[in-house]
């Protein structure tokens, strides 16, 4: 049974909260306010009571839901693991008291994963737009001013490869069928490992690659011939396990086990198609030297990861999804999203204009954005819009008039102000964990971004409450 917060708190929480009264970050004692607002904690508290039928009436007692979001929350604005936040959490009095957790015992690493996946990206959008209405009500921000910019969030993969990916299909499909012959036996077919010639076969791929030549591109293709072979051989042993699952063949009398070889005979009949788009994409790419193929997968295990390119010379390939990012005053980002597909940043702007417009309840006076956003259409839409300052380079125009606008005090503070997003991007990527989403799939990439943007408003609300002068 679940609870939106403990009915009584015990005598162990009122000795934390007075020894640590003064020792809190300056942001805290904001952010601890704000957490306190009751349509925040209902957003929580209806996610959890769906879980099971009678979560809200039967069952033991549960975590609350205020200490729920109070330390998924904080586990964001620290960057920290599940096991860091557990450990962290029962060992420090300021943390215990920050979250509610007080003199309780901290629930474990465990149930606090299961309910960041209770907490899906509907319930986290609600949870952060109510943030950014509170600091609206608040005066924190007023919405005169709109700053947007893309970043890329990577998923958590490593540098694909042809020959890695191939590596990778070989060694989960291998795994798989020895976890059914461990339950089946030796009825049907028989399994013939094949991994220990396929890390070979990287392994010349490797050394060839790195020689220039070619005599050195033959043998490339050479072994690359090689891997294949094996690879495709291995998917046909896989899917001929599937079938044999699906017609009997391997069984087991134990229903538990039973249950077990049907889940591994789904998780076959997923990584099949994969590793056969593996290896249909390293042909092209090795054979006919095609590099674009329908339906590219950059990871088998985060199969909808994108390869974007940003013009970084660091990183000139990155491999992950688009977000955006759009701020007002005080560095509060109140909207993100996360784009299945990559756009175009020229689609983004009116869009983002009017949800500023949704959230804060008035257009924005002065809207700036680097030149990737810039339209003649978008210039037009927006002062319709009742937008008075556009503050978007044309980078390639030859118009005087325009280098002229460009030029003007107005534009050249808008643009000023334009660079702090690049900056809040990079605070929050190195702050809150935004480089790289640890949650998996696409649904984990929305709650890894919900998450983070909430934790850097949080500080950031906290902080700008904190520089008022004292009534």
């Amino acid at each position: 049974m679940i609870e939106m917060r403990r009915a009584q708190r015990s005598f162990g929480d009122g000795l934390i909260a007075e020894a640590v009264a003064d020792l809190r970050e300056e942001w805290m004692k904001h952010a601890d306010r704000v957490l306190q607002d009751e349509e925040l904690v209902a957003a929580v508290y209806a996610a959890l009571a769906q879980r099971r039928p009678q979560s809200r009436s039967r069952g033991r007692l549960g975590t609350p839901a205020d200490v729920v979001l109070r330390l998924l929350i904080l586990k964001h604005i620290r960057n920290w693991s599940y096991a860091v936040l557990e450990r962290e959490v029962r060992a420090n009095l300021v943390y215990r008291d920050f979250t509610r957790v007080g003199g309780a015992k901290m629930p474990d690493a465990k149930t606090m994963g299961r309910w960041g996946v209770a907490l899906g990206p509907a319930v986290i959008k609600q949870v952060h737009e109510r943030i950014v209405q509170i600091a609206r009500v608040e005066g924190v921000t007023e919405g005169r001013r709109m700053r947007v910019d893309t970043t890329v969030v990577e998923t958590n993969i490593h540098y694909p490869t042809d020959s890695s990916l191939l590596g990778d299909g070989v060694r989960v499909l291998t795994r798989l069928m020895q976890q059914v012959t461990a339950i089946a036996g030796a009825a049907g077919a028989n399994l013939r490992d094949r991994s220990r010639s396929v890390k070979l076969r990287a392994l010349e791929i490797a050394r060839a690659a790195r020689a220039k030549g070619q005599p050195q591109q033959d043998r490339l293709k050479r072994a690359y011939g090689r891997l294949l072979a094996s690879t495709s051989r291995v998917v046909g042993q896989a899917a001929r396990f599937s079938r044999e699952i699906a017609a009997g063949v391997k069984r087991s009398t134990d229903a538990v086990q039973q249950l077990g070889l049907e889940g591994l005979r789904r998780e076959l009949e997923q990584m099949t198609p994969r590793v056969k788009q593996v290896i249909k994409q390293t042909r092209a790419r090795i054979f006919r030297g095609e590099t674009r193929t329908d339906g590219k997968l950059l990871s088998l295990f985060e199969p909808a990861t994108e390869v974007i390119r940003k013009g970084k010379a660091g990183k000139p390939n990155e491999f992950g999804k688009m977000v955006k990012l759009q701020e007002a005053e005080n560095q509060i980002v109140i909207d993100y999203e996360v784009y299945a597909r990559r756009p175009s940043d020229a689609d983004l702007l009116v869009a983002a204009i009017e949800t500023h417009r949704a959230l804060l309840g008035r257009a924005p006076r002065l809207v700036a954005a680097d030149a990737a956003f810039y339209a003649a259409k978008n210039e037009a839409a927006a002062t319709a819009m009742g937008v008075k300052r556009v503050c978007i380079p044309h980078r390639s125009s030859k118009s005087p008039e325009r280098k002229r606008e460009q030029k003007k005090r107005w534009f050249r503070n808008g643009q000023k102000w334009r660079t702090g997003c690049g900056g809040r991007i990079s605070v929050a990527k190195r702050r809150h964990g935004l480089n790289r989403s640890r949650y998996k799939g696409e649904v984990g990439m929305k709650r890894w971004v919900g998450f983070g943007v909430i934790a850097d408003n949080l500080v950031n609300i906290g902080r700008a409450m904190e520089k008022r002068p004292a009534p």
